[in-house]
Order: C-alpha cells, then structure tokens, then sequence
C-alpha cells in the first residue's frame, strides 16, 4: 500500500479548508504533518514577543515555546476538523519524537531518523495521524523538515508539500520538475519560505522519497 506524507502548511490552511483526498490516493495510507506559522506569529504577538526567522526557519526561544506550542495545539485541532473522523491528532513530543538541537536557533531541533511505534502502530489502521511539529524537550521543529524526516524514517512512497502557491514559480511561471542541482542558482528569484520546503524535498528525495512542492516534482 502506498504511503503518502503530506505536509500541510499554516498559510494553505488560512487560504481554504484542507482536503486530504486532493492529495492522497483513495485507499492509500496517509500520515500528516502541519505548521501554524500565521497561527504562531499572531500568538506571539498578542504576548509581545517578537518574531524571529533565521534561513526561512523560525528561531524559538524559551519564552516563545509554550506559546507556539499553544498555537500548534489549536492548529492540530482545526486540520483534524476539516480531514474528518479518521484524523488522529498528535503534539510530536507527546507521541515521542526525537530531535537533535540546533545552534543558533533557541528551542529548535532537527528530527531523529525514529519512528515510535504508537505512530506505526496507527498507520496499520485506517486512522490518519495528523502531528504537530514538536519533539521530545520539548523543541520546536520546522515542519517541512520534520515532514521530510519523518517521510524518510518511514520509507514513504510520496512527500507532498501543501502551501498557499501551486509550486515553485520562476518567472511567473510554475515549474513542473526542479533538480537540485538547480536550486542554488534561483536563490535569488525564490522567497525564503519556499527554501526550507526544497531542502527538506531535495534530502526526502536523495532517499528515495517522491517529493512534490505543489505542482513541482523536485529530484535529486
């Protein structure tokens, strides 16, 4: 059976409800991973703490993190809603994900090639796990890699990023195929959320993970 992981992002949730089946195969299993960066930033300011960004990933200090956690937990709520009865919500560092962290960015950590058995245990079923970024600390992690990592650790078949673009857009164009090869060379042309999501598709990918950001199929 065909295990897709789709990673759904904060702006595509703010832009129009989340549809699982526009992205997973009838049939197919499917393990879902969210960000809640709209959700995070207002959070944080309405408890004046400043946002902070460093290469597209967010830096997490110690005040922020209930915070952001708090905002993660609403987010989880509202996607487990609109995907319906078989959505199962998951905090990442209560299922027990591990992660390693990383300098110069507080609170924040880069997901352990480790899969809990509860999180496999749920995906033999028809349920769909819907998990919020977080690990064992607990730490922050940048969604797009942790879908990635997770994609990896799981041996997926697909890694789909979901965002409020249709794909990588050069020139006002949506590019149907991007090599990583290529990617240095447009950092001057794409945004820098966009950069995160293809390094996270470019390592999913040079392990044997199809990786989709919208309409762009990225290789390795």
């Amino acid at each position: 059976m065909t295990l897709t992981v789709v990673k759904c992002g904060g702006a595509a949730l703010a832009k129009e409800p989340f549809v699982l089946e526009r992205h997973v195969a009838l049939g197919d299993q499917a393990c879902v991973v969210h960000g809640a960066g709209g959700r995070i930033t207002a959070a944080l300011d309405r408890a004046g703490i400043p946002s902070r960004f460093s290469g597209g990933r967010r830096v997490t200090s110690a005040e922020a993190l209930p915070v952001v956690r708090r905002a993660f937990q609403e987010e989880n709520e509202e996607l487990c809603r609109q995907i319906g009865a078989r959505a199962v919500g998951l905090m990442g560092d209560e299922l027990g994900l591990e992660a390693d962290l990383l300098p110069g960015l507080g609170r924040v950590g880069t997901l352990r090639p480790i899969v809990p058995d509860s999180l496999r245990a749920l995906l033999a079923t028809d349920c769909v796990p819907v998990i919020a970024p977080l690990a064992r600390g607990p730490l922050n992690v940048n969604a797009d890699d942790g879908a990635a990592a997770l994609a990896i650790a799981l041996g997926a078949d697909r890694l789909v990023f979901v965002s409020d673009v249709a794909g990588v857009v050069v020139d006002g164009e949506v590019l149907t195929r991007l090599a990583a090869g290529d990617i240095a060379g447009l950092h001057d042309v794409l945004s820098g959320g966009i950069l995160p999501k293809l390094q996270a598709a470019v390592a999913a990918a040079r392990e044997g993970v199809r990786a989709e950001v919208g309409r762009t199929l990225v290789v390795a």
